[in-house]
């Protein structure tokens, strides 16, 4: 029960829920993409994505000076069907940027491109 109420509490609040969204399609994000989306403060962002790691909902990555984010691959099937059913109660009401199968690329990723 504890943890499904640490799950609930997660997503309770609209950045998180909009990073579990963008983080849905399975890849890597950066936290500068998360940043830009979401129009969060770097710090801001760094509280909330800790509380999602800290739920068992997100891991992360350090890549040289990013940090990457994906959706839990281990995540219990308890902790995916209630993720699910918060990101599918939602869907109605995604903003233009965050639809799924739309592609975006952030100013960071063009960096990466540049430096490699």
């Amino acid at each position: 029960m504890k943890s499904t109420i640490s799950i609930l509490a997660a997503l309770a609040e609209p950045t998180r829920l909009g990073a579990l969204r963008l983080l849905r399609d399975g890849g890597e994000h950066c936290v500068c993409e998360l940043m830009e989306r979401l129009q969060a403060s770097q710090s801001r962002m760094s509280r909330h994505m800790a509380t999602l790691k800290t739920a068992g909902l997100v891991v992360d990555r350090r890549d040289a000076q990013w940090v990457r984010y994906r959706r839990n691959p281990d995540m219990t099937e308890e902790a995916r069907a209630i993720v699910e059913a918060a990101l599918a109660a939602i869907d109605a009401d995604e903003p233009p940027g965050t639809r799924r199968g739309e592609t975006w690329t952030s100013k960071c990723s063009a960096r990466d491109a540049e430096t490699a």
